[in-house]
């Protein structure tokens, strides 16, 4: 079975092709030219579903639905004390700082609204909503990952908002934790379990 990802992001790529070990797993850039797509709705998982069927289209488009399913990932932190913020604007969270936001941007912004509110620390937790789309229809699961955010960054390894991210159970940041470890824990491969089970299903029929 061969799974086009609805993002050329090497970083969520590389996750997903960790998981996905038993998958052709492709990156966009990689079957077809990347394009824009307009994130307009108001939840993870509205936005994973619009990512996802506008690959989808285009797979149908280039002949190729009968060889390839699409999965897109729309994934964000939702912060206890900025009433959830910055949600589904995570990645976009400082483009009112900067024109191109950036992961450090992100996290620079998101370090001034915790000093906002005097605090060093809130509860937070990460959101990762999986949507899949193939001739046999649109589906889509959820992952979370509970915790606390943290007014530094810590670590070398991850991307995103993970630098200041502890994990209930846990006195390290994502950052600092070994790659198999993040990927045990993570909202993102939570998500890609409940997936999988759906795809052993598609599987049969695919």
């Amino acid at each position: 079975m061969k799974i086009i990802l609805a993002t050329s992001n090497k970083d969520k790529v590389k996750e997903i092709k960790a998981f996905y070990k038993n998958y052709e797993i492709y990156a966009l850039s990689e079957i077809m030219q990347p394009f824009e797509i307009k994130e307009t709705g108001l939840s993870f998982k509205e936005n994973a579903l619009i990512k996802v069927n506008a690959v989808y289209k285009k797979l149908e488009e280039m002949k190729l639905e009968n060889e390839f399913m699409a999965l897109s990932d729309d994934s964000g932190i939702c912060v206890d004390i900025l009433g959830g913020a910055p949600g589904i604007y995570s990645a976009r969270y400082s483009n009112d700082m900067v024109i191109h936001p950036t992961d450090e941007s992100n996290r620079a912004k998101l370090i001034s609204e915790l000093h906002k509110k005097n605090v060093k620390t809130s509860p937070a937790h990460y959101t990762a909503c999986i949507a899949l789309s193939c001739k046999s229809g649109n589906f889509t699961t959820h992952g979370f990952m509970h915790g606390r955010v943290i007014d530094e960054e810590r670590g070398n390894n991850g991307f995103g908002y993970d630098f200041m991210f502890i994990a209930n159970g846990f006195s390290k940041t994502i950052g600092e934790l070994d790659e198999n470890t993040k990927l045990k824990i993570s909202h993102r491969s939570k998500g890609l379990f409940l997936m999988s089970k759906i795809l052993k299903i598609l599987n049969r029929s695919f």
